[in-house]
């Protein structure tokens, strides 16, 4: 099963072009880590976080990657509450980020949040979007759900949810290989990007990992 899961890792990487070491720093690893499992076999076996956080990248079973197949008459159907901060992340002109209280509002499929992310509910966030500057990938209304521990070290470019100035903002974020710098980008093409902004100059709430809202 562990040789299984190699090939079908090393596959997945050379059919979609992925850095060895971009997807050990996704797991918090040092950059050689995913290079050692394959080449060396070291660890002998993806630990359950690893496996987890990379068949949600991937968007395959973790069983493809060594985890043993979930028995169905195991699953409780169990529901995890998620709380909604009462503040708006703006995808246009910037909401007041103050009178953040939270309060559980969605509850979602224990089976179907593992496979979105490893982190607990305490760590992730509903938060309702204001304006048009992320169309049509988000609209006004739109609820996101945010994970707050995918951030720092796991930065990379994906939607986020930034603070300036006591605002908070959805933007979608484009990091530059070579410097600690990043692109902060609208997905309407009617708002201008803010190129080559230090990291330094708003903080990083979380990353956007599902949205949900009205049809038509």
């Amino acid at each position: 099963m562990s040789d299984d899961s190699r090939a079908i890792l090393e596959k997945l990487c050379a059919e979609r072009g992925e850095s060895l070491a971009g997807l050990s720093r996704l797991l918090g690893r040092n950059d050689a880590y995913i290079q050692q499992f394959l080449r060396k076999g070291t660890p002998r076996r993806l630990p359950e976080r690893e496996r987890r956080v990379l068949a949600r990248y991937f968007s395959i079973p973790e069983s493809m990657l060594g985890a043993p197949e979930a028995d169905p008459e195991l699953d409780t159907g169990a529901l995890v509450p998620v709380a909604r901060v009462a503040a708006r992340a703006s995808a246009g002109p910037g909401a007041l980020g103050h009178d953040e209280a939270a309060r559980p509002y969605f509850a979602f499929d224990q089976r179907w949040l593992r496979a979105m992310t490893n982190s607990s509910a305490s760590r992730l966030s509903v938060i309702r979007v204001e304006g048009d500057s992320m169309a049509p990938t988000l609209d006004a209304g739109d609820d996101i759900l945010v994970d707050l521990d995918d951030t720092g070290d796991r930065l990379r470019d994906g939607i986020y949810v930034l603070r300036v100035d006591e605002m908070l903002l959805v933007k979608r974020l484009a990091l530059h290989p070579f410097a600690k710098q990043v692109t902060v980008q609208s997905d309407n093409p009617a708002y201008p990007d803010w190129p080559n902004r230090n990291l330094d100059e708003f903080d990083i709430i979380g990353r956007v990992i599902w949205a949900g809202g009205r049809v038509g």
